[in-house]
This record gives C-alpha cells, sequence and structure tokens, in this order.
C-alpha cells in the first residue's frame, strides 16, 4: 500500500528513535473483505518485502487454501512494520535475532495501521497471534480464551499520540500466529479449526 506523504514522514520520524531494521508495507488486496493483521516482519520479509515469508509464511498459504483464498484475495499487514532485533554485542543488526516489538515501537506505526484499515475498511479483521490482538482491543480480550471467536467491538486508534476507541464497531475473530505451531504442535488442530470458524463468518456476512 502507497501510503500518504505526511502520513509516512510522520512514521519514519518516530520509527528512526527505535532499535528497528527496514520496512515493510501492507500487502495484498486492498478492496479485501478480510484483513490479517501479524505482529511485525522477522528477517525474511525485510529481505523479500513479502509478508509472512519463509516457514510462517507456508503455514498462513496452507490455512487460505484450506478455506479457499489465496494472498490476491485477502489484505495482510502487521502490527508493526519494520523488524524488531535484539542488540548482541559484536554482532551486526543483520545477525541480531528477531524479538517482540516494544510499545515505542507499537506507538511508531500506529499511524500506518489505522490508515490502513480505514482504506481497506475489511468486513472481517483477523489478528495473527497476542500483539495485534491488543494493539486493536487492549485488555478486553484474550487469545485463549477468545481465539476463533466472532467479536463486534470498538478498536483502538491513535489520536494526537493517545489511544482511543472508535465510534463504530469491527468484526474482530482472534487467531494464532501460524509460527505458533513451530513452539506448540498441539495448536495445529485448533488453528485448523479456528479458519473453518473464520470462513464460516464470512460465509454468514456476505
Amino acid at each position: 500500500m502507497d501510503y500518504p506523504k505526511d502520513i509516512k514522514e510522520k512514521a519514519q520520524n518516530q520509527i528512526a528513535n527505535c532499535n528497528v531494521e527496514g520496512f515493510l508495507s501492507g500487502n495484498g488486496n486492498e478492496n479485501a473483505k478480510l484483513m490479517f493483521i501479524g505482529e511485525a516482519p522477522g528477517k525474511n520479509e525485510i529481505i523479500t518485502h513479502k509478508p509472512f515469508t519463509g516457514r510462517a509464511g507456508e503455514k498462513l498459504d496452507e490455512n487460505l487454501k484450506q478455506i479457499n483464498l489465496t494472498r490476491e484475495d485477502v489484505y495482510i499487514t502487521s502490527t508493526v512494520r519494520s523488524r524488531p532485533y535484539k542488540k548482541i554485542a559484536n554482532k551486526s543488526i543483520k545477525d541480531s535475532p528477531n524479538r517482540k516489538p516494544n510499545q515505542k515501537e507499537i506507538n511508531a506505526h500506529a499511524i500506518l495501521l489505522d490508515y490502513e484499515i480505514k482504506t481497506v475498511n475489511p468486513l472481517i479483521i483477523a489478528t495473527l497471534g497476542d500483539t495485534a490482538l491488543k494493539r486493536l482491543t487492549g485488555k478486553k480480550f484474550k487469545l485463549t480464551n477468545d481465539h476463533g471467536k466472532l467479536l463486534k467491538t470498538p478498536i483502538y486508534k491513535q489520536n494526537n499520540g493517545k489511544y482511543i476507541l472508535t465510534t463504530n464497531s469491527y468484526y474482530i475473530v482472534p487467531l494464532y500466529h501460524p509460527a505458533a505451531v513451530f513452539y506448540n504442535p498441539k495448536l495445529k488442530d485448533i488453528i485448523f479449526n479456528d479458519f473453518d470458524k473464520l470462513n464460516s463468518y464470512l460465509t454468514k456476512l456476505t
């Protein structure tokens, strides 16, 4: 997605003060009914300039195929658009490991995500992982309790450096991050079932 100049410049000025690498725009169908929001790009994504590549991307592609969709049918973005890295002595940024984004980095990229949601205006937003869910809903919902559910709720957007709730509500479906199965294989069936539920919600609402 091409962001307006003023929005991109404001975000870049804030990003410059964060320990992050590169920049990856959201990608996909800007008229999509379904938007996926992940956490942040990793090393692979910064190199390929494509969201969700590598093993996590393969899992996401499998899940999309499961519900008869492709990347061209959906819009994919992330809470943070640059790769957060862990500083390690005597290692370059390129060789430093990925890490979870902190609140400062989430705040720096918030204006971009708000713009994407407003522009795409999807029927359903599927959050991939806990970071994206909290960014949109705060502490109202928990991934472990609410995964696979169709939630209708206002979401948080940034306004003059603070977060406020939108006046309108959005359909949110919390999902586990595709990479979660690598750390917890027991989630494989849960993720499969949650995507089936997501498909039923899309059918019901369209």
